[in-house]
């Protein structure tokens, strides 16, 4: 039924128990399955080139931060004897870096975690996940703790 799954991950929790279902998944449907971490490459655009050294040092945490949490990803997929392509993703807007993997690994199901939140809070912070179902049109798994 689903040939290629993706799992968007960020190390929390939900996303962690995401991978999980989407290692069931997999082993159900034979599905592919591509885990992405997604990093904004410029988060100081517009600030000004005195913060070219803050930028260096945010890719090279990113990238340790996303390494870390693929790393998470291989180990559930590994124990659940799934293989798994990772990707570090691009995106101004982590929404954006998940759709545009969508795309360009062809995926037809997407299996993300959500924290929950609600009110105020949700308001204020908004969410990805919410972003990531207004902007697609494939099935969307929402995994919660």
């Amino acid at each position: 039924m689903f040939n290629h799954i993706l799992v968007p991950v960020d190390g929390s929790k939900p996303s962690l128990l995401a991978a999980r279902k989407a290692a069931e998944l997999s082993k159900v449907f034979g599905s592919a399955v591509t885990a992405v971490y997604v990093v904004d490459p410029y988060p100081f655009t517009g600030v000004g080139a005195d913060f070219a050294y803050g930028q260096s040092q945010y890719l090279s945490a990113a990238t340790a931060e996303a390494n870390t949490a693929l790393d998470a990803v291989k180990s559930i997929m590994e124990e659940a004897g799934v293989a798994v392509k990772t990707l570090v993703g691009e995106g101004h807007a982590v929404h954006e870096g998940i759709v545009n993997t969508m795309v360009s690994v062809g995926a037809d199901l997407i299996v993300m975690g959500s924290q929950g939140r609600r009110g105020l809070e949700k308001l204020m912070l908004g969410s990805v996940t919410q972003r990531v179902l207004g902007a697609v049109k494939i099935p969307v798994l929402v995994v919660r703790e």
